[in-house]
């Protein structure tokens, strides 16, 4: 049986900066175990590949149980499973959230979390190619890059929106996050920066880390009150290696309480029904699922304005030679050069809606496209008030989990959501957009009153891909872990992922998620 000081659960973003902030010390081994595989496919490398990754190929699989309020719809869930997991399949953008995020995070009962005590955690891996000031940090693993060469109906958005009313903002991690903009994205010289780029590719040389890949950790082995180890192997062959110091769980909003479900550690009650016996009773595990929602405008365009045009063979082999020869053209795009922040409800303590503008029309899995060339506005409530639950079906590791983000289940959300809409529909009618835009598509100028609305919005809304909240931190009795990150009630085992946010920040949540993981390694360490 192998010994490690630190096994670390999960080698998505948080995983990746974990694994190399605790082999920096070499008298410590460390272990990562990833169930997905490796991070190879060219579609993880080229920017524009993340359309073709929120399939089946790289994901878990998951499907949402079906959604109440949103005609009982059962939703795709992409889930990353692969080396980098959420990190090697995003859009790539960067966005932190609104810093009142962070102070409630702290006023929640969270101290040492509140955006003062957060942001040098942001800077820290940070290495921005145009700032370098009091909110950003350069010279760090993570590539943080502008648009390559946005396209000319990018800038027409921005010009649209500001028409709408909504400033121009040069930084959306800066000083303030109202306004539209460019968005900066995780990448450098047209080239995905995952956390496996960033962090963990640079430490595999180290002789202290380990890492094993298509190896699945299907229970944390705890024995007098104490995380000795993990159960972990590749389909029926299980093995166990032992954690001298810590187990560390870092497997995502979904997969985290999953495993902690497992190993017996979450209701007793619901453990039972599925024919586990509960070896710590702790109610908070894969309670308080947030994730955003999204609705979303698409246009059909005047002329080949958008990415669309690349689907046609000679020009996907045209776009493959711009490519390779000049990390230029479509492929070097996120395919979402720009979007903003703003006001749904004006007595919103911050920014409440967030858009992002697709350069194309179905480029994600399971949209419809338009026949002619088209545009994408996406638009979602980025606080939601309703929460949701991850649960066991049975105690088959590789059964997947029943996933119920229960959306709209507050009607605050649905009012908000409705109203970011049409504030993306006021902005795709804009002066500014009519050389481009030729009419609305979807879903159509007969669409008008709020129950139309509704109504398309639940046959069409789908995930922002934000689930976060399932291990939450806090000092409630709700709670999983503490403010050190550290599993309330057990030793030797900590949750460090995107699952201990106990509020959903409002943008996406890769970056936010970094941050986590850098402050988690240094209390790991004990620096603070």
């Amino acid at each position: 049986m192998r010994e490690y000081d630190y096994v670390i659960v999960g080698a998505g973003p948080a995983g990746c900066c974990l694994a190399a902030r605790l082999s920096e010390d070499p008298d410590v081994s460390v272990l990562l175990l990833e169930a997905g595989g490796r991070d190879g496919h060219p579609y993880i490398r080229v920017p524009a590949g993340f359309a073709k990754l929120t399939g089946r190929s790289h994901t878990w699989g998951y499907s949402t149980a079906p959604q109440g309020e949103i005609d009982r719809r059962a939703m795709w869930y992409p889930q990353g499973r692969v080396l980098g997991g959420g990190s090697s399949i995003n859009a790539m953008i960067y966005a932190r959230g609104n810093t009142k995020d962070y102070d409630a995070w702290a006023e929640a009962g969270c101290p040492g979390w509140s955006y003062a005590d957060v942001l040098p955690y942001f800077k820290r891996p940070e290495d921005n190619e145009r700032f370098h000031n009091g909110y950003h940090g350069s010279g760090g693993p993570l590539a943080v890059s502008d648009p390559v060469r946005p396209l000319p109906v990018s800038a027409a958005f921005l010009r649209a929106a500001q028409q709408a009313g909504l400033p121009y903002n040069p930084d959306f991690n800066g000083a303030a996050q109202e306004g539209c903009g460019y968005y900066q994205v995780t990448n450098r010289d047209a080239r995905r920066c995952s956390g496996v780029d960033a962090f963990l590719r640079p430490a595999m040389a180290r002789n202290n880390l380990t890492v094993k890949i298509r190896t699945m950790a299907t229970r944390v082995v705890v024995e007098n009150g104490r995380a000795v180890g993990v159960d972990c192997g590749r389909r029926e062959r299980v093995q166990r290696v032992r954690a001298a110091r810590e187990v560390i769980v870092s497997a995502g909003a979904i997969g985290s309480p999953r495993l902690l479900m497992l190993s017996g550690i979450g209701r007793a009650d619901e453990l039972k029904t599925v024919g586990i016996d509960a070896v710590h009773d702790l109610p908070g595990v894969g309670q308080n699922l947030q994730d955003h929602f999204d609705v979303y405008v698409v246009s059909e365009c005047r002329g080949d304005f958008s990415y669309d045009k690349v689907k046609q063979p000679h020009r996907t082999f045209w776009s493959l030679v711009q490519y390779l020869l000049f990390r230029q053209g479509p492929l070097a795009s996120t395919l979402i050069d720009a979007g903003g922040f703003w006001y749904a409800d004006r007595d919103a303590r911050s920014p409440d809606i967030q858009m992002h503008f697709v350069l194309g029309s179905g480029l994600e899995h399971g949209l419809a496209r338009l026949k002619n060339a088209g545009v994408t506005l996406n638009s979602c409530f980025s606080r939601p008030r309703s929460r949701g639950t991850v649960t066991l079906r049975d105690s088959n590791p590789r059964t997947p989990p029943v996933i119920d983000p229960n959306y709209w289940g507050d009607p605050y959300d649905r009012e908000v959501s409705l109203r970011g809409f049409k504030l993306a529909r006021e902005i795709m009618a804009q002066e500014a957009f009519r050389p481009f835009i030729l009419c609305e598509r979807y879903p159509g100028p007969d669409v008008q009153s709020d129950a139309d609305i509704a109504a398309y919005a639940r046959k069409v809304g789908k995930t922002d891909y934000h689930p976060v909240g399932t291990c939450k931190m806090g000092s409630d009795d709700m709670a999983v872990v503490d403010p050190g990150l550290r599993v309330r009630g057990l030793d030797g085992l900590r949750v460090i992922d995107s699952s201990v946010m106990p509020f959903l920040p409002s943008s996406n949540t890769n970056a936010p998620t970094i941050m986590v993981a850098e402050k988690g390694a240094d209390h790991v360490r004990g620096l603070i």
